[in-house]
């Protein structure tokens, strides 16, 4: 008897021979089952992934006796025929050889024919894309209508050249390559029944050079035993094919991640110097980058092409960079890859797409920024340094001495504190807090003008006895804390004003101009620190809602406190100056005053209690000011 390779003489026979294509085999023995078969089917998938075989298998198992049924005897005579060619009433066609309309014409009067043996007459059309349009054509109206006794099965490996009203007279399935794993472990079987000893590595090695093809990795088994005789090992297989290892790949990949720029252009020149094809190995680094953003996503679906030997390197690797720079070096390697395809240096390519893929991996990009500022970490950033806030008095009284009684006194306002809202529509109570801080401790033995009591804002929260802070000093200590922390987040919580705290609830209003800083709060790892420092104050869990008021004004500046740090800036619009006001026994030295304007002349019609109150009075007294709008 002739010799038989090993792609005819392990051709699959049964459904249960068909390995990798278990989506198609279920739903040809559901069909049989249930007697829904149609009239037209077509094949789709890569070379060598069982389109041919599958196409056989079926028509088995429709013209068995009493068939049509899925539990055929494959060593039945008429099986048998079948599987060599030899059917009558199963025709197997040549698309690229028969591709013109005269023998599509042919074909169309021969389906009314009956079959002679079988219950179906079955026409199987392989590498159909190759037909002509014309032959397409004629086909259509039997393909769509043909006698209940025909059957077509198409196979293809290009259904995009398939004229669409062919595809939607059939039922598709899409054959898939055939996993790494499935054809090492047949390739390992095949060379138990031949009393070949296969190394596993050197089976792993044949099934990734087959590229999901069992007919090309068992094509390359049965060279292998020739070369070899009855032991293979992985370095045979690398030298009859010219593959690069894993191991090999891996080491240039590690290289690469580790910004080894030398030991990947070592590795690059042992594998031309060893013969390598370097347009392979560039494909092969491809793939495991691409393995690498696959174990980042699914651990189990990544595994399923690697040998053993690889699973632990592959799960390191993927932890030695993020999933953007592994993208970044992909994009970089494909464009290498589609230049040396017409490259005549191709070594000299290759190197470059090594090292931009170094230089890749060490690029600081735009998300990387985000990240750092949400971090607080700035990483990589010019950070400011933070000023000192060490909670200021609202006013400093040390500043009185050295005012002349011509030289205004102005006040800074704060955008957002409690201590003091320096506007004209500021609350009453505010100021009077401001003007109380900054009276110096009476004398011993006088008695001290009672000091009118502090409204808050907030409706005051009772809280535990784990908080480290009151309700009313909670919100400037939390941008303290934040300042001290994340400088470079304070600036957005800074324009920000406490709105209320109710149960466990921290309400803060922003602007609606402030929106960006909103947004930036709003990110899950700003609020999260944000809700942690605002328990860590307050001693119990809170949530904090963000929102934009629009009763809330724009702020003009961002210094902190009132404005009298060591070195404040200028203020560009103060709200309140405070002019001098000559004494009345003094009106004939004192210089002529301004003419009162309009808006001043308004400002004088504020709330006459405002003027009466103890602390307002002594204040103007003690300045020898008058309260006037800003020009």
């Amino acid at each position: 008897m002739s010799y038989q390779v090993f792609a005819r003489k392990y051709r699959p026979r049964t459904f249960a021979d068909v390995l990798g294509q278990e989506h198609v085999v279920r739903t040809l023995r559901n069909a049989i089952a249930q007697n829904r078969l149609a009239h037209a089917y077509l094949f789709v998938g890569p070379r060598g992934t069982g389109k041919t075989s599958t196409a056989r298998i079926f028509a088995k198992a429709l013209c068995a006796k009493g068939g049509p049924t899925i539990d055929f005897d494959p060593d039945d005579e008429l099986s048998i025929e079948i599987a060599e060619g030899r059917c009558m009433d199963v025709l197997e066609i040549d698309g690229a050889s028969n591709n013109g309309v005269e023998q599509v014409r042919e074909l169309r009067d021969n389906v009314k024919f009956a079959p002679t043996r079988c219950p179906f007459k079955i026409y199987y059309i392989d590498e159909v894309h190759m037909l002509t349009a014309g032959a397409f054509n004629a086909l259509l109206k039997t393909l769509e209508e043909p006698p209940p006794h025909v059957k077509f099965i198409f196979a293809t490996t290009e259904a995009n050249k398939i004229l669409p009203t062919i595809i939607s007279r059939c039922q598709r399935f899409d054959l898939r390559r055939i996993p790494n794993a499935i054809i090492a472990k047949h390739l390992l079987h095949i060379a138990d029944l031949e009393k070949v000893q296969l190394d596993e590595k050197a089976a792993y090695a044949i099934g990734k050079g087959a590229e999901g093809g069992m007919r090309d990795a068992q094509s390359m088994l049965d060279q292998l035993v020739a070369f070899c005789g009855e032991k293979i090992t992985e370095q045979d297989v690398l030298d009859v094919f010219g593959f690069t290892s894993g191991e090999s790949v891996a080491r240039l990949a590690r290289s690469i991640l580790e910004s080894d720029t030398v030991g990947a252009l070592r590795s690059v020149y042992d594998q031309n110097e060893a013969g390598k094809d370097l347009g392979r190995l560039l494909g092969d680094l491809i793939q495991h980058f691409r393995t690498l953003l696959v174990q980042q996503a699914d651990p189990e679906a990544a595994s399923e092409d690697l040998s053993p030997e690889l699973i632990d390197e592959i799960a390191v690797q993927a932890q030695m960079a993020t999933t953007e720079q592994l993208l970044r070096v992909v994009d970089g390697l494909a464009e290498v890859d589609s230049r040396m395809r017409w490259a005549s240096n191709k070594r000299l390519h290759f190197e470059l797409g090594v090292i931009a893929a170094v230089q890749s991996l060490n690029e600081v990009s735009i998300s990387d920024v985000i990240e750092a500022l949400d971090s607080g970490s700035g990483a990589g950033l010019p950070k400011p340094a933070p000023r000192p806030q060490t909670a200021p008095p609202p006013l400093r009284r040390a500043a009185a001495p050295v005012m002349r009684e011509t030289e205004p006194v102005k006040v800074l306002e704060e955008p957002r504190s409690e201590a003091l809202v320096a506007r004209s529509e500021a609350p009453v109570s505010n100021l009077r807090a401001a003007i109380a801080a900054a009276e110096p401790a009476p004398a011993p033995g006088a008695q001290p003008a009672p000091a009118p009591q502090r409204q808050p804002e907030v409706a005051p929260v009772e809280p535990p006895s784990a908080a480290t802070v009151s309700t009313a000093d909670f919100w400037p200590k939390l941008v303290q804390t934040v300042q001290e922390r994340r400088p470079l987040a304070v600036s957005w919580l800074q324009v920000a004003s406490l709105l209320g705290i109710t149960g466990r609830t921290v309400k803060v209003g922003f602007p609606t101009t402030e929106g960006f800083a909103r947004e930036s709060l709003m990110r899950p790892a700003q609020l999260g620190f944000l809700e942690g420092l605002a328990q860590e104050l307050l001693g119990q869990p809170v949530k904090l809602e963000l929102v934009l008021d629009a009763s809330l004004k724009a702020p003009e500046f961002t210094e902190m406190g009132l404005g009298l740090l060591d070195e404040p800036p200028p203020p560009t619009k103060p709200k309140i100056e405070l002019k001098p006001e000559p004494k009345p026994e003094m009106k004939a030295e004192a210089k002529p005053a301004v003419a009162a304007t309009p808006a001043a002349q308004e400002a004088a019609k504020v709330d006459p209690e405002f003027y009466n109150d103890p602390l307002i009075r002594k204040a103007m007294e003690k300045f020898k000011a008058k309260l006037v709008p800003a020009g």
